[in-house]
């Protein structure tokens, strides 16, 4: 069975221009043109959405908080959210990153480029993740890939898919500088020269999450992130 997408927006020029393209693609398409009737669906247990179109701007629920409750939800927690806006500033995107979304279309937007994002999000679901170490940091840092779990210091913190992919990224090729156009292919499926500051939004959000193990993930000033080599923790030579 073809994919499930839903669309949320109450824009229905937008709405019916989006429709038309994703079946075209070869996508089922569902609608919901405000923030609670997008919930009800995106729970649905017959069935559910692979990826959610999700208007920043909604009659009732703001786009941001529908975002938050799907990240809450063990149901949705890990489906692909791709937020429309016709904010483009760079704080609106870190923002939305912040909520948990994995990418971040501003309005008007290209279709050839929304499509490639959508592509690759669902690509990037059905690849396995790359393997890496059960106890990244010993006593401090540990991941399970095939339940998508993250503790640090014994407790359990939550991570989205996006957030976990690249940890796991980083982690699996520790000690090796991962530029941020290499992240995008890596972790996204997606080629350079789109919004490589979307890969900047993502490590300052993880860096947060992850407290004490924050500082393994480095920054290299204009070349890229790597997470630290083993026995080499952060203040040491």
């Amino acid at each position: 069975m073809a994919e499930l997408v839903l669309i949320v927006d109450d824009d229905g020029d937008l709405v019916s221009f989006l429709t038309r393209t994703l079946h075209g693609e070869g996508y089922r398409t569902t609608v919901a043109g405000d923030g609670a009737s997008a919930l009800t669906k995106a729970l649905d247990p017959h069935d559910r959405p692979a990826l959610i179109l999700l208007d920043v701007v909604l009659p009732d629920i703001p786009g941001l908080e529908v975002c938050r409750k799907l990240r809450a939800a063990a149901e949705t927690r890990d489906t692909p959210v791709l937020m429309l806006s016709a904010r483009g500033e760079e704080a609106d995107r870190v923002t939305g990153f912040e909520v948990g979304a994995d990418d971040y279309v501003v309005k008007p937007f290209s279709i050839r480029e929304l499509l490639l994002r959508v592509n690759a999000l669902l690509r990037r679901l059905a690849h396995t993740p790359p393997v890496s170490d059960a106890k990244a940091i010993p006593g401090l840092l540990e991941l399970d890939r095939p339940a998508h779990r993250t503790w640090v210091n014994g407790n359990e913190i939550l991570l989205t898919p996006i957030e976990f992919r690249l940890l796991d990224t980083l982690i699996s090729r520790r000690g090796r500088v991962q530029s941020r156009e290499t992240l995008l292919e890596t972790v996204w499926g997606v080629q350079a020269d789109v919004q490589t500051r979307t890969v900047d939004a993502h490590i300052k959000r993880l860096r947060e999450k992850l407290g004490a193990a924050g500082p393994y993930v480095e920054t290299l000033r204009g070349i890229g992130y790597r997470f630290r080599p083993a026995g080499n923790p952060p203040g040491s030579a």
